[in-house]
């Protein structure tokens, strides 16, 4: 059968530069499509048979959008959590940027390492893994290819077409190892990039928690009243584009970060008159 190129939804009409289309290149409709999982041209790949070995031949990109989500979420609640424990406790303005800021660094820095390490870890165990797989096909080859036969007998294939799969698998000794890291440990064949996990979730932390300094800093009236609206808009559209790795709708996911938030801040203001009353 002839392949065809699927249809990609954003780009009718085909018009020169219509409104349409364009407004669907922008890069917050792509987020906003990723989170509501709305039909758009970015999300989608031409099935030319050359297209398809073009993409293939790319090989997997990994997607760092969870790591700034995370960093995103951690940012904005610590943050505002120390600009509401201050204003509770009745500090100066000067004092609330000087500790936002300091969270930013300190905190944003260490979840940054702690994902680089993590992530790291990640690519010593695929390592290891892969190790332990060859000195085993070394040691014992034909207990490593019963292995191999009854992996892919229990995804359907038996006979003639089994003994072909396991012959072409255990033929070359890279693929064989590559088959039973994906197959019997569930491993990607590479890991992500640690500095990239690491940068990503620091950037995220750094943007996300500048905001609720953001009218401090610039000294608005009402900067406290103004830093809620503008961190609970964070919080919301933070959670609404994670709900793309739940099965939760947007709008849902968007409240249950808000509310998460909002009890950190609510927890820090308390802890902040507490405090502002203790020290009379």
């Amino acid at each position: 059968m002839a392949l065809r190129k699927v249809a990609q939804p954003c780009a009718k009409p085909r018009t020169a530069h219509s409104f349409s289309t364009l407004i669907c290149r922008t890069p917050l409709a792509l987020l906003l499509a990723c989170s509501l999982r709305l039909p758009v041209d970015a999300m989608e790949h031409e099935h030319t048979v050359e297209a398809i070995g073009e993409r293939l031949a790319a090989g997997p990109r990994h997607n760092y959008l969870r790591d700034w989500i995370y960093g995103g979420i951690d940012g904005s609640v610590t943050t505002f959590a120390v600009v509401t424990g201050v204003v509770g406790a009745q500090l100066s303005p000067v004092v609330i940027v000087i500790m936002g800021f300091a969270n930013l660094v300190g905190d944003g820095f260490s979840m940054a390492a702690s994902n680089f390490l993590g992530t790291k870890s990640e690519h010593d165990d695929i390592g290891r893994l892969a190790a332990i797989e060859r000195r085993h096909i070394e040691v014992e080859p034909e207990g490593e290819r019963e292995e191999v036969r009854q992996i892919f007998a229990a995804k359907g294939f038996a006979g003639a077409d089994l003994d072909r799969v396991v012959e072409l698998i255990t033929s070359d000794r890279d693929r064989w190892v590559r088959a039973m890291l994906t197959e019997e440990y569930g491993l990607p064949l590479e890991a992500r990039s640690p500095w990239l996990a690491a940068w990503t979730t620091f950037s995220a932390f750094a943007v996300c928690g500048l905001v609720p300094l953001v009218p401090f800093l610039v000294r608005i009236p009402n900067a406290f009243s103004v830093s809620i609206v503008l961190t609970a808009a964070v919080f919301f559209g933070i959670g609404s584009i994670k709900s793309r790795w739940s099965t939760v709708s947007w709008w849902r996911s968007g409240l249950s970060t808000l509310f998460v938030g909002g009890i950190a801040a609510a927890l820090a203001y308390v802890v902040g008159l507490f405090l502002r009353r203790l020290a009379g």
